[in-house]
């Protein structure tokens, strides 16, 4: 699989990049074409890890691609918005996020993603990338199968963000209440993990993915939302916090692996969450590739470098790396090695490593 990601993939991902790049410099607004170009300038590992998913949709590999990269767009950019501005809206954030939701719907007319917001001409940008994914899902052969999980995990991530970038004394109520609405429906978990489980796009690329080939039934669709929400889902997002824990410690930043009692209970969730989504992609079609997935986020955020700056991050990686035996201690050497790589080609200098 590496070397159709590295000569495949990755060129596709970058060349729908360099699109979205040149529609983000025509944006007529100085504010949000600063964000649109500084995510997409220093975001783009996400497309390159969401991208891998397309490698599951067969013939239609590069329209999942192209729904990939404009989907993870959006989130990037809206991430942006939220983090980066002044505003502490939840009415905004909500508006904001509805574009994620049409963007789940072909046919949806675009709205007023803007209305609460002083900065609102983007020349069409954010209605672009919209549409982009709404073309994409609209011949998709099993998309009435996925449909209803697309929904689910996007209200769930529309959420969190709304939650997460509110006044900073409202946040983790707010964050409670909503947990306390899904409790009975869960595994046993915190909310600190819920939240976490609902800050990922995987499930939706897995899904859309696999909904480009046929035989895609109902039943599938569910097997992989159950598979990835929460457990790849939680996985992916409470590695990405603990590598971030300094920095957003010092920036004052809701971080959910601070939540957690010590650093040894945090190492046994995550081991936790790394078995059960380990066990449950190996019921799918294609268990191989689902199951490198799960061993690859190990290997993606325990050989970043930010954890070489962090002792007790250092201590905690060093344990899960290892959890995924030989392949995935294989798999952390490949993307170490690849991260260096990466880091010294000039167009990916702009990314994160």
């Amino acid at each position: 699989m590496t070397p159709k990601v590295l000569t495949q993939m990755r060129p596709q991902v970058h060349e729908e990049l360099r699109h979205w790049t040149d529609r983000a410099r025509k944006i007529p607004s100085p504010d949000l074409r600063e964000q649109a170009l500084a995510s997409v300038a220093t975001k783009a590992f996400h497309c390159e890890g969401g991208g891998i998913y397309s490698l599951l949709a067969g013939e239609r590999e590069r329209e999942a691609v192209r729904f990939i990269v404009a989907y993870q767009t959006i989130s990037d950019y809206l991430d942006n918005l939220c983090d980066r501005g002044t505003s502490l809206d939840p009415d905004d954030f909500r508006s904001l996020h509805t574009s994620m939701r049409d963007a789940l719907t072909p046919g949806a007319r675009a709205g007023d993603y803007y209305q609460y917001r002083e900065e609102r001409d983007d020349g069409g940008y954010l209605a672009a990338l919209v549409t982009t994914c709404q073309e994409v899902l609209g011949v998709l052969p099993g998309y009435d199968a996925i449909a209803p999980h697309l929904h689910e995990l996007v209200e769930h991530y529309s959420s969190l963000q709304v939650y997460k970038h509110v006044r900073e004394d409202e946040r983790v109520p707010l964050l409670e209440t909503w947990f306390e609405e899904y409790r009975d429906t869960l595994p046993p978990m915190a909310w600190y993990e819920f939240a976490a489980c609902a800050g990922s796009t995987l499930g939706i690329f897995c899904l859309v993915s696999r909904a480009a080939q046929e035989g895609c039934t109902p039943s599938l669709a569910r097997r992989i939302r159950d598979a990835y929400f929460p457990w790849v889902q939680g996985l992916h997002i409470l590695l990405d916090y603990l590598i971030d824990r300094e920095e957003d410690r010092q920036a004052s930043d809701l971080n959910f692996c601070l939540f957690y009692p010590d650093d040894r209970e945090m190492v046994t969730r995550i081991s936790h969450f790394y078995r059960q989504a380990y066990a449950s992609v190996s019921s799918l079609p294609d268990p191989k590739f689902h199951r490198l997935v799960v061993k690859g986020l190990l290997g993606i955020y325990c050989s970043d470098k930010k954890v070489h700056s962090q002792r007790d991050v250092q201590l905690a990686t060093r344990k899960l790396a290892h959890l995924g035996g030989p392949v995935g201690v294989y798999a952390y050497f490949v993307c170490w090695t690849y991260r260096r790589m990466a880091a010294s080609d000039p167009e990916s200098a702009r990314r994160p490593t």
